[in-house]
């Protein structure tokens, strides 16, 4: 499944909608670097893999951007751990 997922500047949470559901990674902000606070799927859009796309989405524009990262959600910090390409965003 393709996602479109959109980074919310507003609520500070990269989102995507998918069948009338918002499944989100929040963040925060800080001097040369963004914490991934908390990922959130719906039960109803669970067991499809939107929290790995959305995990790989915020790590890639982390890289994108330049940004450390500090993994404060425990999905994201499991996700890295398995995908350790990721170890240099540390």
């Amino acid at each position: 499944m393709e996602l479109t997922i959109t980074n919310n500047t507003g609520k500070n949470q990269f989102e995507t909608e998918v069948e009338g559901h918002t499944a989100l990674v929040a963040y925060t902000l800080f001097h040369g670097g963004i914490a991934f606070m908390h990922t959130e799927v719906p039960p109803e859009l669970e067991g499809r893999g939107i929290a790995g796309q959305l995990a790989k989405y915020v790590l890639e524009y982390a890289r994108e951007n330049h940004l450390k990262v500090k993994p404060y959600c425990p999905y994201i910090n499991a996700y890295m751990k398995r995908h350790p390409e990721y170890n240099d965003l540390l």
